[in-house]
């Protein structure tokens, strides 16, 4: 049985772990830190036997070496043709990945890092399509444009709008609640935004994480993702109008409202 686990890292990483309670193998995304993850998967019996690597920033790949000299034969996948270069199983967009009885799809995501990449399977964990994205789609918010242009960054978003609103979205971050301040700002009159911001409150404030999210949920509510709905072209010609854009396409809309989150 596959089951999967946050392990907490820095201020507001997470260290996922998908791992198979029988058989007690362990695949790791994105281990910024090597400690937490050592710590857990010995309280846990779990023998560590891959890692995902979604782009190459050291907060996802800092602790990849001290784990993979924990164990003999550690596949690392990352994408190729990146400034990480600690992978022995580099892979290409479109690729598959196969772990267990899962095989991920391959997805080419750049904006916050061009060599970024997602990792998305219709198998089913926790009953539902499982998507590994890094930094570029976070619960109500996506990422910040390091090396890529907003154009990219919808591009790839859009990319991750097509998957199944059922898919559960395992990001790398607990930004929940500063993206949902910058999201009410935004869309002041949004009343499921409002509702969910309260919901969202309630699980930090009982120490629970906000992540995963419901692929659908964010379609509905997350503003990165809703570039070609009125409110949020209304909201983003407003910005526009005090900063010198143009709004003239749903690359503009998308590209203000990221403008207005750098600047919230």
């Amino acid at each position: 049985m596959l089951t999967i686990s946050a392990i907490p890292a820095f201020n507001d990483n997470y260290i996922w772990c998908l791992f198979n309670t029988e058989d007690n193998k362990a695949l790791i995304v994105d281990p910024g830190q090597a400690d937490p993850v050592i710590r857990f998967l010995e309280d846990n019996g779990l023998e560590l036997d891959t890692i995902l690597i979604t782009h190459h920033h050291p907060d996802h790949t800092g602790g990849v070496d001290s784990l993979a000299g924990t164990v003999s034969g550690c596949r690392i996948v990352g994408p190729a043709n990146s400034p990480f270069k600690g992978a022995n199983s580099e892979v290409h967009p479109g690729d598959e990945v196969v772990w267990q009885d899962l095989t991920f799809s391959v997805l080419s995501v750049p904006g916050h890092t061009l060599d970024h990449i997602a990792y998305f399977t219709d198998c089913h964990v926790n009953e539902r399509p499982l998507l590994f994205c890094g930094d570029t789609l976070f619960v109500c918010g996506c990422g910040r444009l390091f090396e890529g242009t907003p154009e990219q960054m919808k591009q790839s978003l859009e990319s991750l709008r097509q998957l199944p609103d059922e898919t559960a979205v395992y990001c790398a971050h607990e930004y929940t609640l500063a993206n949902l301040r910058f999201a009410r700002h935004w869309l002041p009159d949004d009343g499921p935004l409002r509702e969910f911001e309260a919901h969202c409150q309630k699980r930090r404030d009982d120490g629970k994480p906000t992540v995963p999210s419901i692929l659908g949920d964010e379609k509905r509510l997350n503003p990165f993702l809703r570039w070609d709905d009125p409110a949020v072209a209304d909201a983003a010609k407003s910005h526009a109008q005090t900063t010198g854009m143009t709004i003239e396409s749903e690359n503009d809309v998308f590209a203000a409202t990221r403008h207005g989150k750098d600047n919230f």
